[in-house]
């Protein structure tokens, strides 16, 4: 039950409140993130998993993979219709990388890391996207440290040594 709202009283008719006015919940689920938008935050958090493993932070790996499925997560309530192609997607290709993460193997990562991309490149095909390919960056995120924390210094200008 919504506070305030009444029997029979359409959603669209709720209002919220916020510092700078009212808005209704048709507003509000208007402004929710395309696809576009959520799978900008699963390609950076996939590389920023590849590259954390890659460098033996596998806590960093796993934190950026848990990311990736909360961004899943929303789009599965923003966007159902792809509900079915997420949770396999998942299935398929991302078990494998988490379990990879949790036994700290490289090259079980790197293969199911592999297997993720060529994933991906299935799934934009089935929705007639053949345009869009995810390529891992050659060079790793520079704002985050990526090697096993127990190593990491902060040098005189922020950077690790």
């Amino acid at each position: 039950m919504i506070r305030g709202r009444r029997a029979g009283t359409p959603m669209s008719d709720v209002k919220a409140r916020t510092p700078h006015g009212e808005v209704n919940l048709d507003q509000l689920a208007g402004i929710q993130p395309g696809m576009a938008a959520i799978m900008k935050q699963v390609g950076d958090r996939f590389t920023q998993t590849y590259y954390a493993a890659k460098g033996g932070n596998w806590k960093l790996a796993a934190y950026h993979l848990n990311q990736l499925r909360a961004q899943f997560k929303i789009a599965l309530v923003t966007r159902p219709k792809y509900a079915d192609d997420l949770g396999a997607y998942d299935n398929e290709y991302l078990q494998p990388i988490f379990k990879a993460v949790h036994d700290q193997s490289w090259a079980e990562f790197e293969a199911a890391f592999n297997k993720g991309e060529a994933g991906s490149d299935l799934y934009h095909d089935k929705r007639g996207l053949p345009h869009i390919r995810y390529l891992l960056p050659e060079d790793p995120p520079s704002n985050l440290y990526l090697g096993p924390p127990e190593k990491f210094k902060r040098g005189s200008a922020g950077k690790s040594e």
